[in-house]
């Protein structure tokens, strides 16, 4: 079986410590910026108008995220304890809540923008959410959190030292190498397509296959909270589902919408 167990902590300074899943978390935004720097300049649009891009995203990925955590998975707990809500640092970020927070926060932008249509930005802000997803559940798989189900006769199972000594599926790389694969197929999409892409079908490609890889991944990965124990779906198959149908709604419609 592989050891796996590294230290979350790349190295600390005094206070101040750079952890793996941080420095995921800085690269999806680096890449992320990198990727619509080539968008907009392929499009004639404003690259000044990234610098707001970027803080209405970051704002919105990390409140989404934890508010998410905290409603979906373990709100008598938060809401107990209402101060724990802000240690973001000690984890607890749900990927539903982002995409939440991440359409709320993109409309708000692109009313400002009346160049940028919310459907047309939603699309192109897709491929980028992609590569974020791999490379924050790779930053989960260094930090030894939201691990995989006991599985000792599988060939490729881990041992989490730091968690236990039982051989488990490696589900955050299933995770991460599936949005590594989503964000390719979207990317060549729109590189072939440019401006000429439908409008709502990189979104809707991305809402069934990211969420239809994470129900399936849902199967074989721990519960995240207990409440979940008793349920034939968790909490992230459930919320996982809307999404899909609105997937499969935008592809349908991306046929006849306007660009």
């Amino acid at each position: 079986m592989i050891q796996w167990g590294p230290d979350p902590e790349i190295f600390r300074i005094g206070f101040f410590a750079l952890r793996w899943y941080s420095l995921m978390f800085m690269f999806s935004f680096a890449f992320g910026l990198v990727l619509f720097r080539y968008i907009y300049r392929r499009e004639g649009k404003n690259l000044a108008d990234l610098d707001d891009l970027l803080l209405y995203m970051l704002l919105a990925t990390i409140l989404g995220a934890r508010l998410g955590h905290v409603i979906f998975y373990d709100p008598a707990y938060y809401f107990s304890h209402p101060l724990t809500i802000l240690k973001v640092w000690e984890g607890g970020l749900a990927s539903h809540g982002g995409a939440i927070g991440i359409f709320i926060a993109l409309y708000l932008y692109t009313r400002r923008k009346k160049n940028q249509p919310y459907l047309w930005l939603l699309d192109r802000m897709a491929i980028g959410v992609a590569l974020a997803g791999s490379l924050i559940r790779l930053g989960n798989f260094f930090n030894s959190e939201i691990i995989g189900k006991a599985a000792p006769d599988l060939p490729w199972a881990i041992i989490m030292n730091r968690v236990d000594m039982i051989p488990r599926h490696p589900a955050q790389l299933y995770e991460s190498i599936s949005y590594l694969l989503i964000f390719i197929l979207l990317y060549f999409i729109y590189k072939k397509f440019g401006e000429k892409t439908p409008r709502g079908l990189l979104l809707g490609l991305f809402s069934i296959l990211v969420f239809g890889a994470r129900f399936v991944i849902e199967f074989f990965k721990e519960n995240q909270s207990a409440f979940e124990s008793g349920m034939t779906l968790n909490m992230g198959q459930i919320l996982s589902i809307p999404m899909v149908l609105l997937g499969l709604y935008l592809i349908y419609t991306s046929r006849t919408r306007p660009l």
